[in-house]
């Protein structure tokens, strides 16, 4: 299981001026979800990227203008082996019932990444 505190990593001190009650909402969702997400793949997984200010994601090479982790609706976990990733390729049901989106993981080496609203391709695992 994750927390809020793994899932701020810290940043909701420093950077908790950009934490408005919506993000805070944002931010319990999913981590509730990503928490039914590791239950149901039976492994614990520790938080590579959750909550990202600004400034941080402006730092972060390869992150989009307009992330998911910006507005706490993404959660990037600890996959070194593709083995969560692949779980997941292989049962689109479960991120349905969750009510996760995956990004594909060719996109994702080392990491894979989920995120409580869909994505424009509406597609449960999408390319960024």
């Amino acid at each position: 299981m994750i927390s809020l505190a793994d899932y701020y990593m810290g940043r909701d001190v420093e950077y908790g001026h950009e934490l408005d009650a919506q993000k805070r909402a944002n931010a319990a969702d999913t981590v509730s979800k990503v928490n039914l997400l590791l239950a149901a793949f039976g492994e614990q997984r520790t938080v590579n990227s959750g909550f990202r200010p600004a400034a941080i994601n402006g730092a972060t090479p390869g992150a989009a203008v307009k992330s998911k982790h910006m507005t706490c609706q993404a959660c990037d976990l600890a996959d070194p082996d593709g083995d969560l990733d692949e779980w997941a390729l292989e049962h689109p049901g479960e991120l349905e019932l969750i009510g996760l989106w995956q990004e594909h993981p060719s996109a994702t080496k080392g990491w894979a990444h989920f995120q409580i609203v869909p994505p424009k391709s509406g597609k449960r695992v999408f390319y960024p």
